[in-house]
């Protein structure tokens, strides 16, 4: 899987020295180095470019790399509303979104996100694509909200699915989430509101739409 996505990273992504140092401030603020691989990134600005998404909403900010990403793909004509535990990471994340020239276009709510997602959802929001990379924990109760929060057609997009390579190989060392990850994604494959697909891209993407 290292391989694969090593040869992928190499031959369909560019260098981004934008992209480069947002990961070198993430290791420089103590931050985990945990972004989204370079081409999941890229696609993820595909898939929001392709299904002309305007209304972004991400679950996990960490230092803003996959925000960017996300970003890339509405350019200037969209938004991103993303959710972040830790009030330093989103500080960091706001920045960086600022950098590549969406900081009017992006805004913050710090907390648990099941919490925010309440929020949301008593304020009536309404979004056309979902990024869950958050805490592993809870990815179903994430998913049940984007489902809850989504336009028809939107995407939910969902990252780490595969756990390292544990969910499939019984040699690879289980993760902490391992099993966590295994119910989604039977989860996700089998939700009578969503049509999905895993794509073994980065650490595993299962991309699903809503009917």
């Amino acid at each position: 899987m290292k391989q694969i996505n090593q040869y992928l990273d190499s031959v369909f992504t560019e260098q981004d020295d934008l992209l480069e140092e947002v990961l070198v401030l993430i290791e420089e603020h103590g931050m985990p180095s945990i972004s989204v691989s370079a081409s999941s990134g890229k696609l993820l600005t595909m898939l929001i470019s392709m299904s002309g998404a305007k209304h972004v909403l991400e679950i996990g900010a960490l230092g803003g790399y996959s925000g960017i990403c996300l970003a890339r793909g509405f350019g200037s004509e969209g938004t991103l509303t993303s959710l972040e535990l830790e009030e330093k990471h989103a500080d960091l994340a706001y920045g960086n979104l600022t950098k590549a020239g969406f900081g009017d276009q992006v805004s913050y709510r710090t907390g648990p996100a099941l919490e925010s997602l309440e929020k949301l959802a008593d304020e009536k929001k309404t979004f056309d694509f979902f990024f869950i990379d958050a805490d592993k924990d809870n990815y179903e109760n994430y998913l049940n909200y984007c489902v809850k929060l989504a336009e028809p057609g939107a995407l939910i997009v969902a990252d780490n699915v595969l756990a390292g390579g544990s969910v499939i190989d019984s040699e690879t060392k289980p993760k902490r989430y391992t099993d966590f990850m295994k119910k989604f994604n039977q989860t996700v494959a089998n939700h009578p509101q969503l049509q999905s697909m895993l794509i073994p891209i980065g650490d595993g993407l299962t991309v699903s739409r809503v009917k």
